[in-house]
């Protein structure tokens, strides 16, 4: 049986006390994990914004939104990673209604 493909975003921030260089390989591995694993359709890096609250002190970091199809079981490892990932602030990610 084929594995079923469904659309999804995500958006994650990264935290910017990073600096440059780790912000930059954190957006190229979570790109690349993602196009590993599905098919990328938009990756729209939003660059440095405000966070709408403090989150560790931080009121600044770097959003990135991509969107991509998989299989639902590579988003629960997607969002597990996130999860356990230093420099990642936040992330979310959801189906795409189409």
């Amino acid at each position: 049986m084929e594995k079923m493909n469904a659309s999804y975003e995500t958006i994650f921030v990264v935290d910017l006390q990073k600096g440059e260089e780790e912000v930059k390989a954190l957006v190229e591995k979570f790109t690349k994990l993602i196009a590993d694993n599905g098919t990328v359709e938009e990756t729209d890096e939003w660059g440095k914004r405000r966070l709408a609250y403090p989150i560790n002190d931080l009121t600044e970091g770097y959003y990135v939104l991509v969107k991509f199809n998989a299989p639902a079981a590579f988003v629960s490892e997607l969002e597990r990673i996130f999860g356990i990932t230093e420099g990642i602030l936040r992330s979310i990610v959801v189906k795409a209604g189409k």
